[in-house]
């Protein structure tokens, strides 16, 4: 009859039934993020061919993904480098018309 080692002194006693439920929490978040995220990442690449805020859904679409996969996170780091920030700052209204 096998008789189960000690418990490793360095090693925190897990029940078999919470390390299950934890790997089946981990797997079911990571196949919601998958199915939310891809879907946001479709819908941005199909509205690149029709009207829509391709650009705006895309990058979304990448970091809901990015939560969970890696190659998502190096995607997404790819276009923050291709689109920097280009926001301008707005002139003021002395720097509109100076003549008042």
């Amino acid at each position: 009859m096998n008789r189960p080692s000690p418990p490793d002194e360095n090693q925190p006693s897990r029940s078999p039934m919470k390390a299950t439920l934890n790997g089946a929490i981990r797997h079911t978040r990571r196949v919601i993020v998958a199915v939310v995220g891809g879907t946001v990442l479709l819908l941005g690449v199909v509205m690149i061919v029709t009207p829509g805020p391709a650009l705006v859904l895309i990058p979304l679409g990448l970091a809901i993904l990015a939560a969970e996969f890696a190659w998502a996170r190096y995607l997404l780091r790819r276009v923050r480098e291709q689109f920097p920030n280009r926001r301008k700052k707005e002139p003021s209204k002395e720097e509109k018309d100076p003549e008042q």
